[in-house]
């Protein structure tokens, strides 16, 4: 994982988010968050996207929202079944 790709994942790790988890700040505002320019931050984010690290939740319009994949954080995304008495 590059230094960017760090940041980006970091930076979702770190910032608020809504109950499911999505970070909802523009992209445009997170890059600067972290010092890098907008063109940049996208093109990371697709690049740690694609390693699986971030997924997209929600779509509203042309503006997609990420969380950190809950099975990279460890969490059981499977809810365990169990006979009805």
């Amino acid at each position: 994982m590059t230094a960017n790709q760090r940041l980006v994942v970091m930076l979702y790790a770190l910032h608020p988010t809504d109950r499911s988890g999505a970070v909802l700040e523009a992209a445009a505002n997170l890059a600067k968050l972290v010092g890098m320019a907008p063109p940049v931050f996208s093109s990371t984010r697709k690049q740690v996207i694609e390693a699986g690290w971030l997924e997209e939740t929600e779509r509203i319009g042309h503006i997609r929202h990420y969380r950190l994949d809950p099975k990279r954080l460890g969490e059981s995304v499977v809810v365990p079944l169990r006979r009805a008495t």
